[in-house]
């Protein structure tokens, strides 16, 4: 059994675990970081978009559930590199007002209990080990940098450039949305990136995406102290006589069960499956779930309010990608409304297999071919506010039920308002089409892709479930390091301050293990 003994386990190798694991593996402990996923094949369905939006052929296959008991499959992903395998790479900071309470339209944004300047270092760090293009001071909302982004802002292709002049022109300031890919405009010869049109929302087949399996997991594992297990699942934590530790990590792989131990056990399978793990593991002395006497394990699950609208453009839209820019200038409110509405931002690219999903309203003249030639896809953020009620539990079968009401509704039609009031002037027909295979174009309960919130962090034991460090408060080695540490959710993408906290926490755990 003593090979089975490890000074840090990690469960998860996305965002937060394979990050955690590249930032300890040189410390030289004996690391073992569990996946209950294994590595996306590299084969020609990674660009096929029938195999991955259709076919859903890299998705989760378990069910989950709602509130209802309805069955919903959610557009997650198990395997190594988590959900980064298939993001956007959209590795935004959240504002510096955002780590603040705030007042929205529908209620309170809680503050942290972390500055912004106490994570600004680890921002720019995550930048730079994820290899971010941007631009410093191009958005009016940026917070300070310690230092520039290393890699020049992607350039706009001809109707991304069109559609910033024009935006421009109208008194808006469009910025260089930073992402993370290995593109070398410089030297295409050598880029690793080709620019495609299959980035956001596939497996990038040249591994020139800045995921977490290709910046980190690969990089962790030139370490001999480290070990990857691929497909295993992590059924249950057992802890100690006193309750106060781990004692064990209980493993299904391959339909074996075996069992691990270590000094320090991090849960990083994402905020839904790390709240899921913690009840899973509920025993005598902790009858409702580990770390659970406030009642707060699961709860408060964000995801934002996302929707996709298509803009049905006059001129063709030939950009193989469209994710070269962003517009926060409503993200704290604006002269006309004074609250919170959001982010907005491009989406991947939407052919004809996508629209075939939704069967939206096709502009007259158009089929669904030449309609996917001229859309502009809009991608907007609005916060939806921690409330107790939007949870994860468990069926009594065990598995995910998933409860969830949007808020902050007001603040995101207004934030649509916006966008619709523009497209004229931005040369598009005069009405936003919704892709229907989100109905009405929102992000339905499946779309999971920006969860957080379920384990939130904080000083007081009674009102959180992990401390500062994000340990949790009632078991001395036990860390989550995932988005559910988050006590509000802000209106970017959480994957950078998943990366930045992750790399904060590496450090605390390299003091602590000495």
């Amino acid at each position: 059994m003593a090979d089975n003994h490890y000074d840090v386990i990690i469960i998860g190798s996305g965002a937060g675990g394979g990050t955690l694991a590249y930032r300890l593996a040189p410390t030289g402990k004996r690391i073992l970081l569990l996946e209950r996923g294994a590595y996306i094949p590299r084969e020609k369905e990674n660009w096929d978009s029938h195999a991955v939006n259709v076919e859903a052929r890299y998705h989760i296959k378990e069910p989950w559930f709602d509130r209802h008991g309805k069955e919903f499959h959610a557009g997650a992903h198990y395997c190594v590199g988590g959900n980064t395998k298939f993001y956007g790479a959209a590795l935004i900071r959240l504002r510096r007002e955002d780590f603040g309470e705030i007042r929205h339209y529908d209620g309170l944004s809680p503050a942290w209990p972390l500055t912004y300047d106490e994570i600004e270092p680890y921002y720019t760090e995550a930048e730079h080990l994820y290899q971010v293009h941007g631009l410093r001071g191009s958005d009016p909302t940026e917070p300070n940098a310690s230092a520039p982004y290393l890699h020049a802002p992607l350039s706009h292709e001809p109707r991304m450039q069109q559609l910033v002049d024009d935006m421009t022109r109208l008194g808006h300031k469009p910025f260089p949305m930073p992402i993370g890919v290995m593109l070398d405009e410089n030297n295409p010869r050598k880029s690793k990136c080709i620019r495609c049109n299959t980035c956001d929302g596939y497996p990038c087949l040249m591994y020139a995406k800045a995921d977490a399996q290709v910046i980190c997991v690969d990089p962790a594992l030139e370490y001999p102290n480290v070990t990857l297990l691929t497909d295993c699942y992590v059924e249950k934590l057992h802890t100690n006589s006193t309750g106060r530790e781990v004692s064990a990590v209980q493993v299904v792989r391959h339909g074996v069960r075996q069992t691990y131990s270590a000094n320090i056990v991090v849960s990083s399978c994402g905020a839904i499956n790390s709240a899921a793990l913690l009840l899973r593991s509920a025993n005598d002395r902790h009858p409702n779930g580990l770390a659970n006497s406030s009642d707060l394990v699961g709860r408060n699950y964000m995801c934002h309010v996302n929707t996709m609208f298509l803009a049905v453009s006059r001129d063709k839209n030939t950009t193989r990608f469209n994710k070269t820019w962003g517009l926060n200038d409503f993200y704290s409110g604006d002269g006309e409304w004074r609250y919170p509405m959001g982010h907005v931002s491009m989406m991947g690219n939407v052919d004809a297999n996508i629209l075939k999903l939704g069967a939206p309203r096709i502009v007259p003249g158009m089929t669904l071919e030449i309609m996917a030639h001229h859309t502009l896809p809009f991608w907007m953020t609005t916060e939806d506010l921690p409330d107790p009620s939007n949870r994860v539990t468990l069926s009594e079968s065990g598995s995910i039920m998933l409860s969830y009401t949007p808020n902050n509704e007001e603040a995101h039609k207004r934030l649509q308002g916006k966008i619709k009031a523009m497209l004229k002037e931005i040369g598009c027909h005069d009405h936003l089409v919704p892709l229907q295979a989100y109905i009405p174009g929102r992000i339905p309960l499946a779309g999971v892709a920006h969860q957080n919130g379920t384990c939130r962090f904080g000083s007081e034991p009674q009102k959180s479930v992990l401390d500062t460090n994000c340990k949790a408060h009632e078991l001395d080695n036990l860390y989550i390091v995932d988005a559910s540490f988050f006590p509000s959710s802000g209106a970017v993408n959480p994957a950078l301050t998943i990366i930045a906290n992750a790399l904060r926490v590496g450090d605390h755990l390299i003091e602590r293990l000495g």
